[in-house]
């Protein structure tokens, strides 16, 4: 199984941006790495480049020391993108979306197109949100 349609001629990269989290949100990206996802398996591998990624996974409510710096990402990555908005701080804002150094949401910054649910969200939950990007890609 690819998580790549046949118009595809190569793997999914994504580029990960902690915008202000608490790190929970990246213990759970990082165990995506484990055999059992099988990543590379699905043609999905992570970059350190937003200019290389399809993908911009982001996590945390964007801190305002963050936010041009996410926007500048965002403008870096080329067409079309994606953006999953991974966490209930990068969907909502979460406890630290109200802060006063904080812009709250992914989605108050950048466009998203999908995001993902949870105080950490799981791997597989992770995973799943990533391929519902693929499978609703538009263009911007």
């Amino acid at each position: 199984i690819s998580c790549c349609s046949a118009s595809q001629s190569r793997a999914l990269t994504i580029r990960a941006v902690d915008a202000g989290s608490c790190n929970g949100c990246e213990l759970e990206i990082h165990a995506l790495g484990n055999p059992y996802y099988n990543l590379e398996g699905l043609g999905i591998k992570f970059v350190a480049s937003p200019r290389h990624a399809d993908l911009l996974l982001v996590t945390g409510p964007v801190a305002k020391n963050m936010e041009i710096a996410l926007r500048r990402t965002f403008d870096a990555t080329p067409d079309p993108k994606l953006v999953l908005a991974v966490g209930e701080c990068g969907e909502c804002g979460g406890v630290f979306g109200e802060s006063y150094a904080s812009c709250g949401a992914v989605a108050k910054v950048i466009p998203v197109d999908v995001a993902v649910p949870g105080c950490p969200p799981t791997p597989a939950a992770i995973l799943q949100g990533i391929l519902t990007a693929i499978s609703v890609r538009k263009p911007r």
